[in-house]
């Protein structure tokens, strides 16, 4: 917006600099013109009269001190300017230091030559005049033979007083031009408040609008093209508020469904895995042509209830009701804990010091580091490094595989929900959620989870940076140092392991 103003305000100023310049221009030489035509005109008109009405009262052979005679009386019976009389080798000047040798060579011979384009008096002479500059002062020198034999009269007429008329008539062209290009912008600040001001309430509008303010319109108002573009914005905006609406309906209806679902499901669930679990305990003892059917609905049971179990914490997330409760946790106590509940101590390398504490909720960071380690061992292979380090205000934890790597196609997407990299395994044993859970507790954290491939083509390293003092992102309560009474998760918050569910590192 400043620079659309200050581009408007230079379009103007250019544009009243180079008219008044360009007017000033004009005047001044027309003025210029007009004050040095009158002043030569005068000068050598009253130069022409003196002249002849002096010299004819000469004697046809002059000496030079009635020459001198003669010329101080030219120069001082009309306007003041000095003469030079020569004839017959005598040169006498009324002032000393403008003499013949100063009158330009090129006006001396057209003085001195007959005309000879003239029809009516061929043989008469004519006042020719030149401007030339003496000492740094401009003169105005004439000069003529008033007869065939008599002297030659020449004239310098100082235009010093024009000069400074003219310097004069300059410096107020120069200041009037200033003026103008002052004045222009102003007129360009006025001019571009006014036809941006429409435009900054336009920015503003949609500065709000995307903000979420989808309630946002404008004023219709002003001249036809800004209310137009104000109708059009307001069009736009409530077309997107309906498009919005519609599409916020729709997720709420889907998370419901969602929900409502999961829910539901827990309750047959519940039952279908007691069964199982007594069917697992008597597979061994079952016809063995019937124990393979066992087993595989033992399997799918537990598969199911993860699985319901998973959308039903992928809901809390999208709903902000998932909560965190936070306490002082030693990171080393609590990795250990995750790998030795997994027994995972003989394929994992752990290095983790003691005397790292964040405070975070163990739990949900239990969720993390599962998937976490779950995948590599799953996906990567052996070795997998869990290292562990603080790095100023930010709890660093890397697990490395020793696997060959993620797919550079694949890196962008191993955080989204539902996606598994190999598109021939659909149907495996993970559900494509677990890293996306991952990714929202360390979020709800403050945290992040990148994935990338070890520089020297080692495997794959996932990091996880969580703040040791997390700010809990907005929407999802927080409980202090294990949580008042009553304010722990409930059957429904318990957060969900899912490292055994990740095929193609989802």
């Amino acid at each position: 917006m400043t620079s659309l103003r200050i581009r408007l305000i230079a379009v103007f100023a250019l544009v009243a600099l180079a008219a008044a310049v360009s007017a000033s221009g004009i005047a001044y030489w027309l003025n210029r013109d007009a004050v040095l035509k009158r002043t030569q005109d005068t000068a050598l008109s009253d130069f022409r009269s003196q002249v002849s009405r002096t010299v004819t009262d000469l004697p046809l052979e002059p000496t030079c001190d009635q020459l001198a005679q003669a010329a101080l009386i030219v120069a001082h019976s009309g306007l003041q300017y000095s003469v030079v009389l020569v004839h017959n080798g005598c040169s006498v000047a009324t002032d000393s230091s403008l003499t013949q040798a100063l009158v330009p060579a090129g006006l001396q011979r057209s003085v001195t030559n007959r005309c000879a384009h003239c029809a009516s008096a061929p043989d008469q002479y004519h006042l020719f005049w030149q401007r030339i500059t003496v000492n740094g002062t401009p003169y105005l020198v004439g000069g003529t033979e008033v007869a065939p034999s008599g002297p030659t009269a020449y004239m310098f007429k100082s235009l010093d007083g024009e000069r400074r008329d003219m310097d004069s008539l300059a410096w107020s062209l120069a200041i009037a031009t200033l003026l103008a290009l002052v004045g222009s912008a102003l007129l360009a600040q006025a001019a571009a408040s006014t036809v941006l001001r429409p435009v900054a309430r336009l920015g503003d509008a949609a500065r709000q609008l995307g903000a979420g303010q989808l309630d946002t319109r404008l004023e219709v108002s002003g001249a036809a093209e800004l209310a137009e573009l104000s109708h059009t914005f307001n069009e736009a905006a409530e077309a997107l508020q309906a498009q919005v609406e519609e599409l916020s309906a729709r997720e709420h209806a889907s998370r419901r469904f969602v929900a409502d679902m999961s829910h539901e499901l827990r309750t047959p669930l519940t039952a279908m895995t007691a069964v199982t679990d007594i069917l697992e305990d008597e597979a061994d003892t079952l016809d063995p042509m019937i124990a393979p059917a066992v087993r595989l609905v033992v399997n799918e049971t537990r598969r199911l209830t993860e699985l319901v179990e998973n959308l039903m914490e992928v809901t809390r997330f999208d709903a902000g009701t998932a909560k965190v409760v936070l306490d002082e946790i030693d990171v080393s106590d609590l990795l250990t804990s995750c790998i030795d509940t997994r027994a995972w101590l003989d394929a994992v390398e752990l290095d983790a010091p003691r005397g790292i504490v964040a405070r975070i909720d163990p739990r949900r960071v239990d969720v993390v580091l599962a998937n976490l380690i779950g995948n590599a061992l799953k996906h990567g292979g052996s070795p997998v490094r869990v290292r562990v380090r603080a790095e100023g205000d930010e709890l660093v934890v890397r697990v490395a595989d020793g696997g060959p790597g993620i797919p550079e196609d694949v890196l962008p997407h191993v955080f989204d929900r539902f996606f598994k990299a190999d598109a021939a395994r659909r149907r495996s044993e993970g559900s494509g959620l677990g890293l996306s859970i991952a990714m929202e507790n360390a979020r709800i954290h403050g945290g992040t989870i990148t994935a990338e491939n070890a520089a020297e083509g080692g495997g794959a390293v996932f990091t996880l940076r969580l703040p040791m003092k997390p700010k809990v992102a907005a929407g999802h309560p927080l409980a202090a140092d294990g949580g008042p009474a009553g304010a722990g998760p409930g059957p429904d918050d318990d957060p969900h392991c899912d490292s055994t569910s990740k095929d193609g590192r989802t």
